[in-house]
């Protein structure tokens, strides 16, 4: 919807393009909003067509027949829409003599081919996610280490939930939103790839520190992950992170137009287990390399299309995030950001990558 319309509301609210024109059906609290931001051809009030159908039937009117009548009055009686469309709206329409067909595949394809706008705009919800990032960072730098390896900050146990508010502040000033969801995965914890994190962080333990703030001003998202360890590696956990590290600048040094993100993923997973990772079960668990290379990324932090289903095409952005997870040392996960090229890719992203802090 904010890629059709430009338009951010709280509560959901109805699209319509019908022969060329683009209209809205607003609530009384976001009509006068619309009409100034929304980039559409007309701003319909919700509230007038209620008043009206519920004189007429004497009895407050079903959201579905408000909307069934909104259309009806256009000429619409057939509607495409998005495969994630809501059932029991789709039902209540068809009731209304709406027929409600769901789009096969992207509903917008050309929402995968980003803007020199779009693109401008990931970069600065990426600055949001470095900054979060900077600061995560500082405080591991200037985190001292307890007699039993627990970190300790300004004077108290430095934990996953502490660093992740310290992170997700630094985004607020930055100007993007705080969701909460920020991973800080600590030793065993980071060999599960979506672990948020919890509890006490250790020195001399990998730590993963994925984050992914949505830019307050333009509504795109930046992504970003680093691994480090504060204070002394193993020589175990340093050769976990220089291969995925290697299989990351692997990935980069081949993304250009025409190549099937599905070969660059197996060959990074053979690469992976050719130096000592190979992607298996192993005591009751995934280990190795057992999620996608990257994603697409936009106003969704996962967009369509499928990195592993895409043949690259000039104008896509995708995250390139290749991880080793081994039981035993840890989990490593290196995150940057690429916009496609003509003669190959752009790194969007800038932030450095440092094990030992």
């Amino acid at each position: 919807m904010l890629y059709a319309t430009r338009f951010r509301a709280p509560d959901a609210f109805v699209f319509l393009e019908s022969r060329g024109r683009t209209v809205l059906l607003l609530s009384d609290l976001e009509l006068d909003r619309g009409r100034r931001e929304a980039r559409v051809d007309e701003v319909a009030s919700y509230s007038e067509l209620e008043k009206e159908l519920q004189h007429r039937k004497k009895q407050k009117p079903a959201f579905a027949a408000v909307v069934g009548e909104f259309l009806k009055r256009r000429g619409v009686k057939h509607v495409l829409t998005p495969r994630d469309f809501p059932l029991g709206l789709a039902t209540s329409l068809q009731s209304e003599r709406i027929r409600v067909e769901a789009a096969e595949g992207t509903f917008w394809p050309q929402r995968q081919f980003k803007t020199p706008q779009e693109v401008g705009a990931l970069k600065g919800a990426l600055r949001i996610a470095e900054a979060g990032m900077a600061r995560g960072h500082e405080i591991l730098r200037v985190s001292k280490a307890a007699k039993d390896g627990t970190l300790r900050w300004r004077g108290r146990i430095l934990s996953a939930e502490v660093l992740r508010i310290e992170m997700e502040l630094a985004v607020v000033r930055a100007g993007g939103e705080a969701r909460g969801d920020t991973i800080v995965a600590c030793g065993e914890a980071a060999c599960d790839p979506h672990e948020r994190g919890k509890g006490p962080l250790s020195a001399n333990q990998l730590i993963i520190l994925d984050i992914f703030p949505r830019d307050s001003r333009s509504g795109y998202f930046g992504d970003l992950t680093r691994t480090v360890v504060r204070g002394r590696a193993s020589e175990a956990q340093r050769h976990l992170w220089t291969t995925c590290l290697a299989g990351q600048e692997r990935v980069l040094q081949a993304l250009r137009p025409g190549l099937k993100g599905q070969k660059i993923h197996e060959e990074t997973k053979a690469f992976f287990a050719k130096s000592g990772y190979p992607t298996t079960i192993r005591n009751g668990r995934w280990s190795g390399f057992f999620h996608g290379t990257g994603h697409s990324l936009g106003l969704e932090i996962h967009e369509e299309p499928r990195f592993a289903a895409t043949t690259f095409r000039s104008g896509q952005v995708f995250t390139v995030e290749p991880g080793i997870y081994w039981s035993g040392v840890g989990g490593v996960r290196h995150e940057d950001v690429v916009a496609i090229t003509d003669r190959g890719h752009q790194l969007m992203s800038n932030f450095p990558k440092q094990l030992e802090l």
